[in-house]
């Protein structure tokens, strides 16, 4: 399973379709699970967090590595052998603290571009639904 926690409001609607569009398409072990909180309880809960030797956490962050769709797959492929719980952090709309950058695992970057963290979770959704295809030889991932 993959455990998501998200900075910010639930999502609105147009967000939330697109979440659940592709949250059906999934099965084990690519299946989510969403924690959203407000930004300063997500601070609060991200600060007081010892990430445990059983996760592997990836932040979502423009200041990280930028790797290809193809490259998350063998990494979430990777780890799920190894039995990690893969947890993914999107920050709030001020980020996270330099603290939680440096215990997470994995810094990721989507671009450049700086995204609202709203629009980040249908990106993110749709990147492990394509993991999950390259992994499994699905058709919707092509070159």
């Amino acid at each position: 399973m993959i455990r998501i926690i998200a900075g910010g409001k639930k999502s609105p609607s147009w967000v939330a379709e697109g979440i659940t569009e592709y949250e059906k398409r999934l099965r084990k072990p690519y299946d989510v699970k969403w924690e959203f909180y407000e930004e300063d309880k997500l601070n609060k809960i991200l600060a007081d967090w010892n990430f445990k030797s059983d996760e592997y956490v990836i932040l979502t962050d423009e200041r990280g590595v930028n790797i290809s769709s193809i490259e998350l797959s063998q990494k979430l492929d990777k780890k799920f052998i190894e039995g990690k719980n893969i947890v993914i952090i999107i920050g709030g709309a001020f980020g996270v603290t330099e603290e939680v950058r440096k215990k997470a695992d994995f810094v990721w970057s989507f671009s450049n571009l700086v995204f609202p963290h709203m629009l980040m979770r249908v990106m993110l959704i749709e990147q492990i639904y394509r993991a999950y295809e390259i992994t499994n030889g699905g058709k919707y991932h092509h070159i």
